[in-house]
């Protein structure tokens, strides 16, 4: 059985990792590295607020484009000497990146298709077996709990902007999920309106509580950014997270029924 467990987990998790890493360079690796050079102050956004007909005041708009230049002027010069060696160490270290962001994809996922996998073993314990379709229901409540509810309290982050301290932060997302999880499964398999009470209870309780934060907002990168990095990290989170439901199911019902 365990080794039954392990291999549905690997190839599920293999499976997930390359998707979520293809799906991280076309969707979620652009806003990214766009975020990276206003961290490195290679680019200013705009910080002032645009009036209700959505043109600029044109001398605000003008110093703001002046900046910009000088930025923009000031990187160039720092940068001419070693353009050449830029040029030729560009690629290299972009596919490193590349490489790296991939095998970490995998192993995440890897490591989610085993507590998948081994909930699906639990279940089987009380005479439930899960399919492919089962597994895909699992796959969308593993995406609610470790990525969604979390996300409610502490959204995607980019490079650049502030937050509350990490541990306290850790603290809530582990409970968080902990807490979404074990809701999500009372609500599925429970019976009685004490569990359901229960159950809700649970599912709340991270978000009464509240996620660590900070007085006040700050960044470097647009806001506007943000929120498009933030929404795409959690639409490329659910399709991973549905295809490794689907294929953990599919594999563990395969490998269960000739047992």
């Amino acid at each position: 059985m365990i080794q039954k467990m392990l291999a549905s987990a690997l190839f599920a998790g293999v499976v997930a990792g390359l998707l979520a890493a293809l799906l991280q360079f076309a969707f979620v690796q652009k806003p990214l590295l766009l975020a990276e050079e206003y961290e490195s102050g290679a680019l200013v956004h705009f910080q002032g607020v645009a009036p209700a007909d959505g043109s600029h005041d044109a001398a605000t708009a003008e110093a703001d484009q002046a900046g910009q230049d000088a930025t923009a002027q000031d990187a160039a010069a720092h940068d001419a000497d070693s353009h050449e060696h830029a040029g030729e160490e560009a690629a290299p270290s972009s596919l490193k990146r590349n490489a790296l962001t991939g095998l970490f994809l995998i192993l995440v996922y890897t490591a989610y298709a085993a507590l998948l996998v081994a909930g699906f073993g639990l279940a089987l314990v009380y005479g439930r077996r899960i399919g492919a379709r089962e597994g895909l229901l699992w796959g969308i409540a593993g995406f609610a709990a470790f990525q969604l509810a979390p996300a409610l309290g502490l959204a995607p982050e980019l490079p650049g902007m502030l937050a509350a301290e990490a541990g306290a932060r850790q603290v809530w997302w582990v409970g968080t999920a902990l807490a979404t999880a074990t809701g999500l499964g009372l609500l599925a398999y429970g019976r009685g309106p004490l569990v359901v009470a229960l159950a809700l209870a649970l599912l709340a309780a991270p978000h009464l509580i509240g996620a660590p934060t900070l007085e006040g907002f700050a960044g470097v990168a647009p806001p506007e950014l943000a929120a498009i990095f933030a929404a795409r990290v959690l639409g490329v989170g659910l399709v991973v997270w549905a295809v490794l439901g689907w294929t953990a199911g599919a594999l563990w019902s395969k490998e269960t029924a000739t047992a």
